[in-house]
């Protein structure tokens, strides 16, 4: 398929739901540069905080009309897709995380979700509808080498998780969908593709954003599988380019394909171009930019999956909190597990050929654009020690004021007389307590004083942290503070 870089873009309004996401706001952008006359970003109000972000002000900037509704709700969808010439249908729910444990909304959002916008898209005659599906169609724990769009759906019924099966049903849906005229009779008809990515990686993505979070914290110990173990990675943009040639093969004017569009009903793989272990190509590389210990120890797949289990089960006993910001990811879970330690890799041969699709941006730089991200991201954040550092210095300080304050009572009684034995008395243990306060405050004080000077949008959160942390707070900030001077 050989068409100019604007084919099908240029004058036409477009839709993108999930267009906050880190795909659906680099697709929205890209939109406009290419010269859209209208894009739309139907996302949850969730998705929207109070006080815009430069997520926000970019698309905003662009001229991103930006709809809050609920892809489950027909009335929302309707609304957003209401003069539309073509729909990216991106938004999905449960990929990782604890979000794969809420079945029902997973179900939901990705099923329900999908009808409705397939509905929208036949009553208002629109023409185009790319789906961002996922490996996970097919993929579900089996080793999978160098395979293409002919290999099997995964059985419904034994694939791991509620987003897989989900996808799965979603997908055909939308393939079944293709050709079916519009429901207004106006001569029009809907003509779908899916499309199918690898694991994403890029600036912001959220699944490298968890992987951080539990390096800094010092949890990180493990790699899942051997060096062997290889799977594809697709950087944000070079996604982008995919979904919009694929919206370009569902053009029914192209002369000498009238009415037959090259993707028309197709699915597509889509990746770099090239399988890589995932701790060697991006795990590693991204941690020692940020100074946080790489892992060290490997596990095996078997081991990965009994530790999975356990997470599941715990997480599906706090079912109910799941929702909330306070209950920290799980480790890892089954679905994670296969995909880290199973070697599973496509070809992308079909898209190539069909689409003109070539990777644009080369994983080094795909892998260098996203190391900046993040450095410059935490050199705009609260840094801070390990959890082990949390729990030593919190307990310790819980544990030396039971024992100055707390009558030697149960629990407490063995806690009383350590310290009694160490500091022979009462007095002493609360003169001692009292000296580390007093210390922990000063050190917060000074914490304070050197983070106006070097990180001043953050001064306050290092005086609290400080004050609660001490040495082992400071030491992040003053090691901040030598880097900003060097």
């Amino acid at each position: 398929m050989h068409l100019s870089e604007n084919e099908g873009i240029e004058g036409r309004s477009f839709v993108v739901t999930g267009g906050l996401g880190t795909v659906g706001s680099a697709l929205c952008l890209e939109l406009a540069r290419r010269g859209a006359r209208q894009v739309r970003s139907l996302h949850l109000p969730s998705a929207s905080p109070s006080e815009p972000s430069p997520l926000h002000s970019s698309l905003r900037q662009a001229g991103v009309i930006l709809i809050h509704g609920d892809v489950t709700k027909k009335k929302d969808v309707d609304k957003a897709l209401r003069g539309a010439h073509c729909v990216f249908h991106l938004a999905s729910f449960g990929e990782s995380g604890k979000d794969t444990l809420q079945a029902g909304r997973v179900h939901d959002t990705n099923i329900t979700g999908t009808c409705n916008v397939l509905d929208s898209c036949r009553e208002f005659g629109i023409r185009r509808l790319v789906y961002l599906s996922s490996y996970n169609v097919v993929f579900g724990g089996k080793e999978i080498l160098n395979g293409n769009e002919a290999s099997p759906y995964y059985p419904i019924d034994s694939n791991p998780d509620p987003f897989g099966r989900s996808k799965c049903i979603a997908e055909q849906l939308v393939l079944k969908t293709n050709g079916l005229p519009a429901k207004s009779k106006n001569g029009a008809h809907l003509y779908t593709c899916a499309v199918r990515p690898a694991l994403v990686y890029g600036p912001g993505e959220k699944h490298l954003l968890r992987l951080v979070s539990l390096a800094k914290l010092g949890l990180l110990y493990y790699k899942i599988g051997d060096e062997n173990v290889k799977t594809d990675w697709v950087y944000v943009e070079n996604l982008v380019l995919a979904l919009l040639l694929a919206s370009m093969g569902l053009l029914d004017d192209i002369p000498g394909r009238e009415g037959q569009p090259v993707a028309a009903g197709q699915a597509y793989f889509i990746n770099d171009g090239s399988p890589v272990n995932t701790f060697e190509f991006i795990v590693n590389p991204l941690l020692r930019s940020l100074d946080y210990g790489v892992p060290k120890l490997r596990m095996d797949l078997k081991q990965a999956l009994i530790m999975s289990r356990v997470c599941w089960f715990v997480y599906m006993l706090l079912f109910p909190w799941l929702g909330k910001k306070w209950l920290p990811q799980p480790f890892i879970l089954p679905p994670e597990a296969y995909k880290l330690g199973v070697r599973h890799y496509f070809s992308i041969l079909k898209a190539r050929e069909e689409l003109g699709y070539i990777p644009l941006v080369s994983p080094r730089d795909g892998v260098n654009a996203t190391v900046s991200y993040f450095q410059e991201k935490k050199r705009r954040e609260l840094d801070g020690p390990t959890i082990y550092a949390w729990l030593f210095v919190m307990l310790g300080i819980l544990a030396i004021f039971c024992a100055a304050f707390l009558p030697p009572i149960g629990p407490l009684y063995f806690n009383y007389w350590i310290h009694i034995f160490v500091f022979r008395s009462v007095s002493v243990i609360r003169l001692v307590f009292v000296l580390a306060v007093v210390l922990h405050v000063g050190e917060g004080m000074y914490a304070y004083y050197l983070a106006r000077k070097v990180d001043p949008e953050n001064s306050k959160g290092w005086f609290w942290q400080t004050t609660a942390l001490g040495f082992t707070s400071l030491q992040c900030l003053l090691k901040r503070a030598r880097s900003k001077n060097e």
